[in-house]
């Protein structure tokens, strides 16, 4: 299937199709049910949950802030949908993050929490960009720990985080903010764009979005345009793309490009020109490219799925297919439906959701699983159980709403339509 030639033109979209709608909704509701109750430590914070949903560790549990700021976020959305209890859990995360990520001694957050304290004291981008998110979600609600939280955590990423010469933030910091040298990523700033839009939207201050164009344009419009559009995922300190970069830990750090996050920008572009006035012509026409080359390169045109990560010869290096790329291609497909409507983007659509219904739902314990091998059947060598709601809960809910902002924003502003 190309971009301009589909095998057959579809009629009207699934996502406004009433029955499609119900079941996104329902699938949404699944997952609410899935984490609402199980996933709640007593003692603070969150349980990460295996397969059937019970807590995987239960004595002393290490919880990553990125775990703890998504749950907020989700079910900030549960209570702006007017789900019961979703306030509670809310309140449950918010209080965790203030009172065991926070460093009261030194400021900033930390990346790893248990019931004792801080189980990892490093500061990192990608945790940070999630505190905003959180923040603001919370603020939505009227939270009140929001704007204390929100005040504080920008601060920290204007002075400690933020590299204006470059428009993007640092990766890691130590406990005592000791620069960590030598590497920048694009997945703590990506994440970090869709935090700055959501901040823009809760608080109408213009900063967050400019801050969020400036580093679209760095990581899409420079660099992701040099690769054929493509996302370069690790950089050196002047932001030149290492190709030869190497973490062990590939759930954050994956070597070689992964086809998902160039999903995730697609959406993200479209969010941000539209915020921003729609003023940015480069961005919906790399919005189109980036989703172009995800199905062209990282799908699996055999056995269906994404390729978790390609190698720089557009060869799938990595070939689990995780949950996270089919949320993001559905959310993206729905935007690109919305603002460039074609069969591409619409068969897109329909075909990876037809994935997702055959392959990523566990029918027997509920909830999605989150790896699957190459052939689609179940795996754990990235992920032991199922440890978070955030990308498939916004997959099944963005379709519901106008393509045009967070979904804390959109909600708000548009009740639901089934």
């Amino acid at each position: 299937m190309s971009e301009n030639q589909s095998q057959q033109s579809p009629s009207s979209p699934w996502s406004a199709r009433p029955y499609h709608r119900k079941w996104l909704l329902a699938q949404a509701d699944g997952l609410f049910d899935f984490f609402q109750g199980p996933a709640i430590n007593p003692k603070g914070g969150f349980y990460d949950l295996s397969r059937d949903g019970k807590p995987l560790a239960t004595d002393n549990p290490t919880r990553g802030i990125h775990a703890s700021a998504r749950m907020v976020h989700c079910f900030a959305i549960g209570h702006l949908l007017g789900r019961p209890g979703s306030s509670d859990i809310v309140d449950h995360g918010m209080r965790y993050l203030w009172d065991r990520h926070r460093d009261k001694a030194n400021g900033g957050y930390f990346w790893q929490a248990n019931d004792t304290g801080a189980a990892d004291d490093s500061k990192q981008g990608y945790g940070h960009a999630f505190v905003l998110l959180a923040a603001s979600s919370a603020k939505c609600i009227g939270h009140p720990l929001a704007d204390a939280m929100l005040t504080d955590i920008t601060e920290v990423i204007e002075e400690k985080f933020w590299e204006k010469e470059h428009g993007a933030i640092a990766e890691e910091f130590s406990a005592d903010w000791q620069p960590v040298p030598g590497y920048r990523g694009q997945n703590s700033n990506m994440h970090l764009t869709e935090s700055l839009m959501a901040a823009f939207e809760a608080t109408g201050e213009r900063h967050y979005l400019d801050k969020a164009t400036r580093i679209a344009d760095l990581i899409i419009n420079r660099r992701a345009s040099e690769e054929a559009f493509r996302v370069a995922e690790h950089f050196d300190e002047n932001w030149t793309v290492d190709r030869s970069y190497y973490h062990p830990n590939e759930m954050f750090r994956p070597a070689g490009t992964t086809p998902g996050h160039w999903l995730e920008w697609a959406r993200l572009l479209l969010q941000l020109w539209v915020l921003g006035g729609k003023r940015q012509v480069w961005m919906p026409e790399a919005a189109r490219g980036l989703f172009f080359q995800s199905m062209a390169l990282g799908w699996d045109k055999d056995k269906g799925g994404f390729f978790y990560t390609l190698d720089w010869e557009n060869v799938p290096d990595k070939r689990s297919k995780l949950w996270w790329p089919l949320c993001e291609g559905a959310a993206a497909a729905h935007f690109l439906n919305q603002h460039q409507e074609s069969d591409f983007h619409e068969e897109s659509y329909r075909t990876i959701w037809n994935y997702i219904a055959g392959n990523s739902l566990d029918r027997d314990f509920g909830g999605w699983y989150e790896e699957l091998t190459e052939d689609g059947k179940p795996s754990h060598s990235l992920f032991p159980g199922k440890g978070d709601i955030y990308h498939a809960l916004q997959a099944c809910l963005i379709p519901l709403f106008p393509a045009e902002g967070s979904l804390t924003k959109m909600i708000s502003e548009h009740p639901l339509d089934i």
